[in-house]
């Protein structure tokens, strides 16, 4: 049985296999953790980018929107991509998580260099590995908001009273252990952010990715929603990572970086919003 979600800001699309289960002994690691030059081995390393090059034709010219990205994102961090749009914030993200592979350079998450593997692999890792948060939601609506959770257990083989048990579980911790049986379109923003966040992190995701995820928000629900992120992240110890232009948000990070000219620079605390 083949399940198709197409999710339409962005065109991000997300599908799986029941039949298939991923298994990280198939993906070879093209290059040891040693091998990356200027990149130390460390357990605690989550995400590693290495000499990361993506660029787009626009009619004859090329636009580059990463140019010789190197950094690490440690384990359990909060990381904060800033920068003005088009500057190429979810392009990163799309790289980070699966969705789009690099011209050049690496991408390792996890210890699994994802940057060459097949689009069917790419899918397989991202199902177990990576969850997202989108600022537009993303829910199903015509689900409710447990079948909604229940959607992404059940992709990765997770069932029965197994999924009802951490279903329970998520809706509490997000505040909404009353609305299983709510449908998106009877929610709050507010709300139906929590229910994306519990989608999120069902499957106990290494890396959390959030494009904007407070950008349909209040300031209040706002930085609710992002302290919820944050105590959440940090109880999973997933590596948080949210594009996002705005300095209020960065500052709840971590650590925040600015990409700029295809360049990502890692900022100290304060400064200007963009």
């Amino acid at each position: 049985m083949r399940i198709v979600l197409v999710l339409r800001q962005r065109k991000f699309i997300y599908f799986g296999r029941y039949r298939h289960r991923f298994d990280l002994s198939r993906l070879q690691l093209r290059t040891s953790h040693a091998e990356i030059e200027g990149m130390p081995e460390s357990n605690e390393i989550e995400i590693r980018l290495h000499h990361l090059r993506r660029s787009f034709y626009e009619g004859r010219r090329e636009r580059v929107v990463l140019d010789d990205v190197c950094v690490e994102f440690g384990r359990g961090e909060s990381i904060a991509i800033r920068g003005r749009s088009g500057s190429g914030k979810s392009t990163l993200l799309n790289l980070i998580g699966a969705i789009d592979a690099p011209d050049a350079g690496q991408v390792i998450v996890s210890g699994v260099d994802i940057s060459d593997l097949s689009e069917r692999d790419r899918t397989l890792f991202r199902r177990q590995h990576i969850g997202f948060v989108y600022q537009a939601f993303n829910l199903i609506p015509t689900l409710s908001v447990a079948d909604n959770i229940r959607f992404v257990l059940e992709l990765n083989q997770v069932k029965g009273q197994a999924a009802a048990q951490r279903i329970d579980e998520l809706l509490v911790a997000v505040g909404l252990g009353d609305r299983a049986d709510s449908f998106p379109d009877v929610l709050s923003g507010g709300e139906q952010q929590r229910v994306a966040i519990a989608r999120a992190l069902c499957h106990a995701p290494s890396v959390l990715i959030a494009d904007e995820p407070t950008g349909n928000l209040d300031d209040g629900t706002a930085d609710t929603i992002l302290g919820l992120l944050n105590e959440l992240v940090r109880q999973n110890g997933s590596t948080l990572l949210i594009a996002t232009h705005s300095l209020r948000v960065a500052t709840s990070c971590d650590r925040t970086f600015e990409l700029h000219g295809g360049r990502l620079e890692e900022l100290s605390s304060g400064g200007d919003d963009a």
